[in-house]
């Protein structure tokens, strides 16, 4: 697949104002399938790594997530790309599933195990045995830890002590099995993803969320989905969003200098 093609797929995909080039190298990686350089705005595809387009196109839109997080930072902040930051953070993840399934819509990607009869057997074993078996299992192991905690609080233990010496579990643990066991969730999205929907106060909020991984959207896009809507109440104007981006870069600025400091204190005194 010739570069420019890769550039109308993904211009097709999604549109953007910020230009970039598309480069097959004609390497192989053994480290990534793909690169953005947000100075450049270029993506680099490593190409020998793959064996069919469908493979290329999958790292393609991904290196262009990239690009699009790119030109939204710089149409917000003045800046392409933030020193240190997470770029693959839960709103890339978000964005790339979205991307991907307009790619899958367009028919420029496919993802079907139809025909792999040994993997769909696979795929329903996992499912059915494992991922709702133990997000059943996780289920009634919260509804004993309620129980015990209700325990502890009539013997005069202290539940923590409990749990952190007798049934020497990390307390984040706890909390997310006992949340699971508190609440109806259908075991079969499996125990991770209960643990995000249980997190969710409003029943119905929750019954939106737990449909949505049903349907099959992926983690990082329900959590995307469920953020952007707690957030709907308390959205912000420009001003005030780049007030608050502002804040917090100088934060980061002085912990760096005070950091920087430091350092060369100690390099001077070596």
């Amino acid at each position: 697949m010739e570069n420019t093609r890769i550039k109308e797929i993904l211009l097709d995909i999604a549109p953007t104002n910020l230009d970039f080039t598309v480069t097959q190298t004609g390497k192989e990686s053994k480290r990534v399938n793909g690169l953005y350089a947000p100075d450049t705005h270029e993506i680099l595809l490593h190409n020998k790594n793959f064996k069919t387009d469908n493979q290329l196109i999958y790292t393609a839109v991904h290196e262009y997530t990239h690009h699009l997080n790119a030109e939204e930072l710089l149409n917000t902040s003045g800046v392409s790309a933030i020193y240190n930051a997470k770029v693959h953070n839960q709103a890339f993840w978000a964005r790339f599933d979205s991307l991907i399934k307009i790619a899958e819509q367009k028919g420029y990607y496919t993802l079907s195990i139809a025909g792999n009869a040994e993997l769909e057997e696979i795929t329903q074993k996992i499912k059915k045995d494992y991922l709702e078996v133990n997000g059943r299992l996780m289920q009634e192991f919260g509804r004993l830890l309620i129980k015990a905690h209700k325990l502890c609080e009539e013997a005069d233990i202290r539940y923590e002590d409990y749990i952190d010496r007798i049934l020497c579990l990390p307390r984040s643990s706890a909390k997310d099995i006992q949340r699971v066991g508190a609440v109806a969730v259908n075991p079969a999205i499996g125990f991770d993803n209960m643990k995000v929907v249980a997190s969710v106060r409003k029943n119905d909020d929750r019954a939106e969320a737990e449909q949505e991984f049903i349907k099959g959207n992926s983690p990082a896009g329900v959590r995307e989905m469920m953020r952007q809507k707690a957030g709907t109440a308390h959205q912000t104007n420009p001003k005030e969003r780049l007030e608050r981006e502002k804040n917090r870069l100088e934060r980061t600025i002085k912990q760096l200098s005070e950091r920087l400091e430091f350092v060369e204190e100690s390099l001077a005194n070596l």
